[in-house]
């Protein structure tokens, strides 16, 4: 299996992605990262569909932009 990333990051730790009625909810390593309404929540939502996980984990991550700073801890 190929990894999801250039890097395999994304295999490694994915992005949790909670769908609501109208919002779409990103955790990473627990943690609300980002919330998604509007085009780019349907956007997610279409991508969930389709039962894609290594799709839906790039284009999370698209959408998350640069969230982190470096001083992540494990």
């Amino acid at each position: 299996m190929s990894p999801v990333d250039g890097r395999g990051k994304l295999a490694e730790e994915p992005f949790d992605v909670q769908v609501t009625r109208d919002k779409v909810l990103i955790h990473f390593r627990g943690r609300l990262v980002r919330t998604l309404t509007g085009a780019d929540a349907e956007e997610i939502r279409v991508a969930v569909a389709s039962g894609d996980v290594a799709a839906v984990q790039l284009l999370v991550a698209r959408k998350t932009g640069n969230f982190k700073r470096g001083n992540e801890r494990r």
